[in-house]
């Protein structure tokens, strides 16, 4: 972590700090000497249901930040669906009502959202001035979540939606991606027909057939230009509303995987067909849209305002996240 991602900064508070991102942000915070205090469901400082213990936290913080929220790397069974938008609506409420509560509120409120809110897109990439929502379960979340954010009036603290594309790292999905492809399965992953029954139309979770040859489009950010944004944002007033967190140079499915495969020197990995993929998404327990989806977001906000990605193009990235020398 560089200087300027904690200089002489206050307290920050972390909701949701037991991820893949939040242990990650927390050590830079610590690293740097900020006083970092930590709110999840469990091992942290506070948990959810003290709101008094929350209050009491952000009163007076520099920096609120709000991670929290059911993974969705799961099946979508409607009571997944259910916790999945009840745990980011409730957390980011508790955040919320501490920030109103502030004698002292907090300049600046983070709080996460996602770039799947925008739609399937294989023809432009979606900025936060042109980009189209999207419609289905995961796209319904990503508005309620972003409506909670932004609801009442908190005049005296600046919000920002941050919407964070597949963050590459040491873990997360990269880690995934890393296993399949040291097991030979690391090849791209085919959208194809599937059946689709009554009640995943009705629920919103179906995937519907659209990119072809493993050309959907894969947005992504390195976990080192997350912080870092986080740390511009705290620096740039004048940057509010949903920011688009995204490296600038979105890639595909097809590219993705041939990285992976390069920078751990596996010459050959097997492709995967919508059928394959559909029951070993079965078998592992999560969806398949999670993959088939085609993300193409673009950092436009960031961008303008003269951020300057420290992992800009995908190989330097992925051979970053594994930990590799960079490629002669």
């Amino acid at each position: 972590m560089n200087e300027e991602d904690g200089r002489t900064r206050g307290r920050v508070v972390l909701g949701g700090s037991t991820g893949f991102i939040g242990q990650d942000l927390q050590r830079r915070w610590r690293a740097a000497g900020r006083e970092v205090v930590t709110v999840s469901r469990h091992g942290a400082d506070l948990t959810w249901d003290d709101q008094a213990g929350i209050d009491a936290a952000v009163d007076g913080a520099s920096l609120v930040v709000g991670l929290a929220g059911k993974s969705v790397n799961c099946r979508y069974t409607a009571a997944n669906r259910a916790e999945i938008l009840r745990s980011r609506e409730q957390t980011t409420a508790a955040l919320r009502i501490a920030v109103r509560n502030a004698v002292t509120p907090p300049p600046l409120w983070i709080n996460s959202s996602t770039a799947t809110i925008y739609r399937h897109a294989e023809d432009r990439p979606q900025t936060e001035s042109t980009g189209e929502l999207g419609t289905g379960f995961s796209v319904e979340v990503a508005k309620a979540w972003e409506r909670e954010l932004f609801a009442g009036d908190l005049p005296r603290t600046r919000r920002v939606a941050l919407r964070t594309a597949i963050v590459l790292g040491d873990g997360g999905v990269l880690g995934t991606l890393r296993r399949l492809a040291r097991c030979g399965l690391g090849g791209t992953q085919h959208d194809g027909p599937w059946p689709i029954g009554r009640a995943r139309r009705a629920a919103g979770t179906a995937h519907y057939f659209r990119a072809c040859g493993g050309f959907q489009r894969f947005s992504w950010v390195h976990l080192d230009d997350l912080a870092g944004i986080i740390a511009f944002l705290e620096e740039h007033p004048e940057l509010e509303g949903p920011v688009n967190a995204v490296a600038p140079q979105a890639s595909d499915n097809r590219t993705l995987m041939a990285t992976i495969r390069r920078a751990l020197g596996m010459r050959v990995g097997l492709p995967s067909a919508r059928w394959m993929l559909e029951l070993g998404a079965v078998a592992l327990r999560t969806e398949t849209e999670l993959i088939l989806k085609s993300r193409w977001v673009a950092p436009e906000k960031l961008l303008d305002a003269g951020y300057a990605f420290r992992h800009p193009a995908l190989d330097e990235a992925v051979r970053a996240s594994f930990a590799l020398a960079p490629a002669p």
